[in-house]
């Protein structure tokens, strides 16, 4: 009995840390329901829905994870919101039909694609403050920062280009001509390589950073799939360095390459329409999001499978995972 009475205060500390841990939760941008949907990483459901602008496409996160920051395309406004209570506490002067953005490194600077104004608007988020628009290439859409924050990459859909811009003078220092309408852009955590999908082309371009010349073009065949449908859009590459991963649009499949062969090595059949992704905290997860079918699924990466399906609002497009 004593025994007992011993361990007791040891268990309660165990019991009470289990439950104060907290289950990494998903956040699901809903295009066409204006809501983001919070998804539950350990029951995998959706526990929360929330009100957002109009259209809302592109999100990520602050670094210390306190914020949301959400692409409301046809509000034209970038709005943040603090995760602790949910609600939206600024909208930040995005310039027309924001698409996709990236944050620099220094967690203030937010670059962000006009797709209706052929600009990329830089914001100081803190302040609110635009800090310079550059002309790019018609209707861009992908966008991302370099991990060493030297380097903004923006993808131009008409143009089919991949715009390089200086994020110390804010200037358009080169361009790099890829297939037909580039969608999203990623770059490896080294920041010496660039990932760029180009949806209508078919392909991916892996582009050396210090020249900005293409290294290889990366393209796909599905058995019992039209060429016509494997059209690449989102981009992820695991941590590790060894894959990347490509979701294939109306082909309903995420290819799975060697990020050093550039060769690719399997294909994850997902929901309807695959657009983005985002991998949980330790990356043994994979989530899609996949517009018509208006779901998210979940690919366990030991088995590289889809293993659950998640309904979330009409047309999901963006995710992200907060630890």
């Amino acid at each position: 009995m004593k025994l007992k009475h011993l361990l007791t205060p040891l268990a309660s500390a165990i019991l009470l840390a289990t439950t104060c841990a907290q289950a990494e939760l998903a956040y699901v941008s809903n295009e066409k329901d204006d809501t983001i949907s919070i998804i539950d990483l350990e029951t995998m459901d959706v526990t929360e829905t929330l009100d957002v602008g109009e259209r809302p496409r592109g999100i990520l996160f602050s670094k210390d994870y306190s914020k949301l920051y959400i692409c409301a395309s046809d509000s034209d406004t970038v709005q943040v919101m603090d995760l602790a209570t949910k609600t939206i506490i600024k909208e930040l002067p995005s310039g027309e039909d924001p698409e996709q953005f990236a944050l620099h490194p220094n967690d203030r600077h937010l670059y962000i694609s006009n797709e209706d104004d052929a600009l990329v608007t830089i914001v100081d988020t803190e302040t609110s403050e635009v800090l310079a628009q550059i002309d790019v290439g018609v209707e861009p859409e992908g966008m991302a920062v370099s991990p060493d924050g030297k380097i903004a990459v923006n993808t131009s859909e008409t143009t089919n280009m991949v715009h390089w811009i200086d994020t110390t003078t804010y200037q358009l220092v080169d361009n790099t001509l890829v297939d037909q309408r580039p969608r999203h852009v990623e770059f490896s955590k080294d920041s010496s390589v660039l990932w760029a999908s180009s949806e209508i082309g078919g392909t991916v371009s892996v582009i050396d950073v210090a020249s900005r010349q293409i290294m290889k073009k990366i393209s796909f065949e599905i058995k019992g799939v039209h060429r016509d449908k494997i059209q690449p859009v989102g981009v992820k590459l695991s941590d590790n360095g060894k894959y990347a991963f490509v979701a294939l649009g109306p082909a309903n499949h995420v290819a799975v390459i060697d990020a050093k062969t550039h060769e690719v090595v399997d294909y994850i059949l997902v929901g309807r329409r695959v657009w983005h992704m985002d991998f949980n905290h330790d990356q043994s997860l994979l989530l899609t999001t996949n517009g018509i079918s208006g779901d998210v699924s979940v690919i366990d990466m030991d088995k590289m499978k889809a293993v659950k399906s998640i309904k979330v609002g009409r047309y999901p497009w963006g995710v992200k995972v907060k630890p």
